[in-house]
């Protein structure tokens, strides 16, 4: 398997933790609310596999082995992350504040723990201030591990990713890599929008989603008066927030969080 085979659109997708289980035999890192960026020797592309555009002197600096991980700023800051890194023409000042947090040797053949062993000692080969092994830790029980994502969670964080030490890299989603939040996050394509009444009446009230398994759902809460007045167009997938699911799957107090850029 070359570099580019390994890299190109083919990520290792997290899963849901169940609440409760036991995190042992599991590496726990934040999880970060950056942009997912892979390197596959020669080109840094977005999870789609679509090229960035990054400054030369940015992927100069990384090392022959694909890597994945996150572009970051810090928390609290993706969409200025998001502009700075989907424009066709990098802004070297914006981009010297980006951090490439790393969590994964792609295609790589061994366990997730010997995985990242050999992460820092090719990061130790070609040391750059702006690349970094992304911080893993155990935590020793459930409970441990539900007081470290709410220590997070206050601090500003997202949340929280598990990684069984023992699991290998496969593209696609893994029961091995698991995401824990105090609230989920999915994507929906928006198929229609729903006219305001009363109040909103002339404005957008909610957008009309469709689930990838073809559910459909109102989404109007966690709009603000922009994309009430111009909303994302049909065709476009935006990011809602929910916490749990109704018997028929939908989810449970969705809330707009975002609309996803194309990649």
């Amino acid at each position: 398997m070359t570099q580019t085979d390994a890299t190109a659109g083919r990520v290792m997708l997290a899963t849901a933790w169940t609440q409760g289980a036991d995190p042992a035999g599991y590496w726990v890192s934040e999880k970060l609310d950056g942009v997912r960026a892979l390197w596959d020797g020669q080109l840094l592309r977005f999870r789609s596999g679509r090229p960035m555009a990054a400054p030369p002197w940015f992927t100069a600096s990384l090392p022959p082995n694909a890597l994945d991980g996150e572009l970051w700023l810090g928390r609290g800051t993706f969409d200025r992350l998001s502009a700075t890194v989907r424009r066709d023409t990098p802004v070297e000042a914006q981009w010297r504040e980006v951090k490439y947090q790393l969590f994964d040797l792609p295609g790589d053949g061994g366990t997730f723990s010997e995985r990242l062993l050999k992460m820092k000692a090719v990061l130790a080969l070609r040391p750059a201030p702006f690349v970094q092994a992304l911080t893993q830790f155990r935590v020793a029980n459930a409970s441990a591990l539900e007081q470290k994502l709410w220590q997070i969670v206050q601090s500003g964080g997202e949340g929280l990713m598990l990684h069984h030490g023992d699991a290998l890299w496969q593209a696609g989603r893994s029961e091995s890599l698991h995401k824990l939040k105090v609230a989920e996050d999915e994507d929906a394509r928006v198929v229609g929008h729903v006219p305001g009444k009363g109040k909103l009446s002339g404005r957008l009230g909610a957008l009309l989603v469709e689930l990838p398994q073809g559910q459909r759902f109102a989404l109007g809460s966690g709009l603000t008066d922009t994309h009430r007045q111009k909303p994302p167009e049909v065709g476009a997938w935006v990011t809602y927030r929910y916490r749990g699911r109704t018997p028929s799957g939908l989810p449970r107090f969705a809330s707009f969080l975002r609309e996803r850029q194309p990649e």
